[in-house]
């Protein structure tokens, strides 16, 4: 890990990092979060009660196209060709809700964390988009990155 902030210059001048002379590997990352909401609002998800449909299907399409709209909307993030995002959701009815784990996947000279990232974030707030209407107070939750491999800093993952 750097102790410097990559997307400034010597000026401080934010601009996005140059990886044109990184080599071409595989990259994959993975993250996580998750959504608590009253056991009800579970319910409704886990047994297609909901009026607006699969919840979770959406959800899942949802951070897939968000994955591959990333750069547009974290203003230093390349745009990436992914090779594959995939998210899984496990409910808990303990704590009531969703976790949802997503994994992107490219070849290329830089990470898929964002990728990885947003995809989380935007599957869970389409979910509180479609449940909002019986919970709104639900909460979005430890949205982190899990695990991330490739490139020059290797293999990581989260202690």
């Amino acid at each position: 890990m750097s102790d410097e902030l990559t997307h400034f210059d010597a000026a401080g001048q934010a601009h996005m990092v140059d990886v044109g002379a990184k080599a071409h590997t595989r990259r994959v990352a993975i993250a996580e979060g998750w959504i608590r909401m009253r056991a009800e609002t579970l319910a409704l998800i886990e047994h297609g009660g909901h009026k607006k449909g699969d919840v979770l299907g959406i959800a899942r399409i949802a951070g897939i196209m968000a994955s591959k709209r990333t750069a547009e909307l974290v203003p230093l993030c390349h745009p990436l060709a992914l090779t594959h995002v995939g998210l899984d959701f496990t409910l808990d009815h303990e704590d009531p809700g969703v976790h949802c784990r997503a994994r992107a996947e490219t070849s290329g000279q830089t990470g898929v964390e964002m990728e990885a990232l947003c995809a989380t974030q935007v599957a869970l707030l389409t979910i509180y988009d479609m449940c909002k209407a019986v919970d709104r107070g639900m909460s979005i939750d430890q949205v982190r990155l899990v695990e991330k491999l490739g490139g020059k800093s290797g293999h990581w993952v989260r202690p």
